[in-house]
């Protein structure tokens, strides 16, 4: 059996990290521009910089975290290598160096997708159409997630696919919670207000788990039920909880059945990670520090990826405020 090649395995794990990070990030979009219709508009889009760490270079080239810059710099921005059309790109390039392992149907619909993007303009993307926008982002990512699944081979490259889309999952879903648990709410005030309610209601909704939440959680809604949920449900596709737990046990597969016995740093890290979770109660989360257990679950996640990167992609070891992360 032919063995994959490193570089073969480094693009297909990011390019299920790019098509994830551009489809959580049209839900990062669409959350936030539901709940800036409240009378404190104006102070939600600048979480979504500090959320992804663009501080210093959106700054750079905006005098305001306004929604038209924020909403074009994490769109239509090729100078930001996170925005959405900088994912679709890089999903693309790496599509066709696995131009050999993937079908001609995956490949036509990264092309197709990809370019209409690029006929977007700044007034494709206002507010008023931001909505319908991400909701097409979505449906053309959740397409390549079908056709893939479908087409795939099961060999080594599958299951750096899923490496990728399931840690991507994990750090999206805590960013999309810490911004309305810490950016958009603040006043304890506001907690139990219809205003509180309708506002996870949106937040379930964008991370597609709004019926999954109701087949748990039958009557009502609140903020530890909605957090505990996203972080703790062992059987919601979207929680953290699955999402590393799914990585542990594909990294397990990759060492037994493929015989590639480096990753153990990252299955070290990954345990601490399962283990707290494991331990955890939401409500403690609440009283002591959501922003910061959620702060933490991203920086171990970047551990795991780096780690990943010395074991299976050639990188060196990772130096500090340097991390695979930046690609």
């Amino acid at each position: 059996m032919a063995r994959l090649l490193a570089r073969f395995a480094e693009e297909t794990f990011w390019l299920a990290r790019n098509l994830e990070r551009a489809e959580n990030l049209a839900r990062i979009l669409d959350v936030n521009e539901t709940f800036s219709r409240d009378a404190r508009g104006s102070q939600n889009w600048p979480s979504i910089v500090h959320l992804h760490a663009d501080t210093e270079r959106f700054f750079k080239k905006h005098q305001a975290a306004t929604a038209n810059t924020v909403i074009h710099y994490y769109t239509l921005d090729p100078d930001n290598p996170s925005s959405i059309i900088s994912c679709l790109s890089a999903a693309r390039a790496g599509a066709r160096t696995l131009r050999p392992l993937i079908s001609t149907e995956l490949w036509t619909q990264i092309n197709v997708f990809h370019a209409w993007f690029k006929t977007l303009t700044p007034s494709d993307i206002g507010r008023s159409d931001l909505s319908r926008l991400c909701a097409r982002i979505k449906e053309g990512c959740q397409t390549h997630t079908g056709i893939l699944e479908g087409t795939l081979y099961r060999d080594e490259s599958w299951h750096f696919y899923e490496l990728g889309k399931y840690i991507e999952r994990a750090d999206q879903t805590t960013r999309l919670l810490d911004i309305k648990y810490h950016m958009l709410l603040p006043s304890v005030a506001d907690v139990g207000s219809p205003l509180d309610v309708s506002q996870w209601n949106a937040l379930l909704r964008s991370a597609a788990g709004y019926h999954a939440f109701r087949r748990v959680h039958p009557r009502g809604m609140s903020p530890g039920g909605v957090a505990g949920f996203l972080i703790f449900n062992p059987s919601f596709p979207r929680s953290v909880m699955l999402s590393v737990t799914t990585v542990e046990e594909i990294l397990g597969r990759l060492r037994q059945r493929y015989g590639l016995r480096s990753g153990y740093t990252a299955l070290e890290v990954l345990d601490g990670i399962r283990g707290t979770l494991a331990s955890g109660d939401i409500h403690d989360l609440l009283r002591s520090g959501l922003h910061e257990f959620l702060d933490w679950i991203q920086v171990q996640l970047i551990k795991v990826t780096d780690a990943l990167g010395e074991a299976y992609f050639g990188h060196p070891p990772a130096t500090e405020g340097q991390s695979q992360e930046q690609q």
